[in-house]
């Protein structure tokens, strides 16, 4: 049974943080393969289990240090029907994987909550495409295929799902009414380009204005990743309703575009202090703001700097 499914703690106050580039850090930091970027297959073994643990401590152990909340996403980001299928997955392993990806979750809380540490367990959703590029899925199609994992995570532990780095309003639109439907909070996360719009040309207040009236609001709240703050500081209209939307945000280090990304051999781990004042910033003009976390090539470094940089001296040394 869920612990937080019916009062997501992060929607009461406080700061949360969650993990960093997944993926790049197993990659580059580790050496791993993950094909198709997919971590989840690392499930399939006891040392990829290991390792994936090895990972969540990192950022669980600065949580604690800090005596903060923690959102735990699943390694699930690529578990869907068509990444699955590519991967050699049947329906029947997908689920597993989605339900074994949310046990190991379920371990660590275990291990590490505290009363002044809450930790909630996110079912990571990814596009079904490319995160870089605009898909063409419609709203009922989305809500009909990316069901099929919401409905695993919704019969786990999970307490909400996300989805990350969305680049089709319909999907997004499709998403949030799948987990309406299944009962499960969402958080709903686009990535910009760097002008701070979608890849489709369409301003992320767009976005969200269009989400939240096609899905009677449905999302809890929604998060901007996979893209440098320098991307969408100037997108952002602070003193707008559709901004006091967005509760998370989980920024990639690097400057690169998406497309020097992708082209990159190496990984560009920005720098970590920098990041840290720029989410400062962030804060100071976004106080809604909850989750904080880090996305492509950035790691426990990033997100050791964003606490030390935004959180107040009380909370650093609790």
């Amino acid at each position: 049974m869920s612990k937080y499914r019916d009062r997501l703690p992060q929607l009461s106050g406080g700061t949360f943080i969650t993990d960093g580039g997944m993926e790049t850090t197993l990659i580059f930091h580790e050496g791993m393969e993950l094909p198709h970027f997919a971590s989840f297959v690392l499930l399939a073994s006891p040392e990829g289990r290991r390792k994936m643990a090895e990972y969540y401590r990192r950022y669980l152990d600065i949580a604690r240090r800090h005596g903060i909340g923690f959102v735990l996403d699943t390694a699930t980001w690529r578990a869907n029907a068509d990444w699955g299928n590519r991967l050699g997955y049947s329906p029947q392993a997908l689920k597993a994987a989605n339900e074994a990806a949310v046990d190991l979750l379920v371990e660590l809380r275990r291990e590490y909550e505290r009363p002044q540490m809450p930790i909630v367990i996110s079912g990571a959703i990814g596009p079904r495409g490319d995160g870089y590029k605009a898909g063409a899925t419609s709203a009922s199609e989305a809500e009909d295929y990316h069901g099929e994992q919401i409905a695993a995570f919704a019969g786990s532990e999970a307490d909400m799902v996300a989805a990350f780095t969305l680049t089709n309003i319909d999907e997004a639109i499709g998403i949030a009414r799948a987990a309406k439907a299944h009962r499960m909070p969402s958080a709903i996360s686009f990535t910009v380009e760097t002008d701070g719009r979608l890849v489709t040309g369409r301003s992320i207040q767009d976005a969200i204005e269009t989400t939240d009236t096609a899905t009677d609001g449905a999302p809890a709240y929604y998060m901007i990743n996979c893209a440098h703050p320098m991307h969408f500081e100037a997108a952002l209209d602070h003193g707008s309703g559709w901004v006091k939307r967005i509760y998370g945000i989980r920024a990639n280090a690097s400057m690169m575009s998406h497309a020097e990304l992708d082209d990159s051999e190496t990984l560009d781990a920005g720098d970590p202090i920098d990041l840290g004042n720029r989410y400062r910033r962030l804060l100071s003009r976004m106080p809604q703001l909850r989750v904080l976390g880090g996305c492509c090539g950035t790691d426990h470094r990033h997100v050791a700097a964003i606490c030390e940089a935004c959180l107040p001296p009380q909370a650093a040394s609790a």
